[in-house]
């Protein structure tokens, strides 16, 4: 796991001015595509995400398995429907001097963001997913 190099955040710097601007779905997914992001609360990584062309996603908690999805915007939010769960997980995104970091709609606004690093490592996937 690395942290995300300093020129793609600069992707962000025109979106996100302060941390309280969140970045906006086109500069997302512009940055997004072709990457495979890891989300950590605080020191501990628990979900990995590859990002394919046409908003589709590939999500994994880790130590489990993975599964196909999409995101789409609410907004300035970013929403993910998987397979297994129609319902909307909608995250807003902010550009912060810490790098990358994400908050969830249904946490409260003195929760700790979640931070988001980009890996070279392959996506976890087993079984009937192995190979994608």
């Amino acid at each position: 796991m690395k942290l995300l190099p300093a020129v793609f955040l600069a992707a962000f710097a025109t979106a996100a001015t302060a941390a309280e601007t969140p970045v906006s779905p086109e500069a997302f997914d512009a940055f997004s595509q072709g990457r495979t992001l890891v989300y950590s609360d605080g020191d501990r990584a628990y979900g990995i995400e590859q990002y394919l062309p046409g908003r589709q996603v590939l999500w994994a908690f880790i130590g489990e398995e993975c599964r196909r999805g999409h995101w789409y915007p609410d907004g300035s939010e970013i929403c993910f429907v998987y397979e297994n769960n129609p319902v909307p997980q909608c995250w807003s995104y902010f550009n912060t001097a810490d790098g990358l970091r994400a908050r969830f709609r249904d946490d409260p606004a003195d929760a700790p963001m979640i931070s988001v690093r980009e890996s070279a490592d392959a996506m976890p996937c087993s079984g009937p997913m192995l190979g994608v």
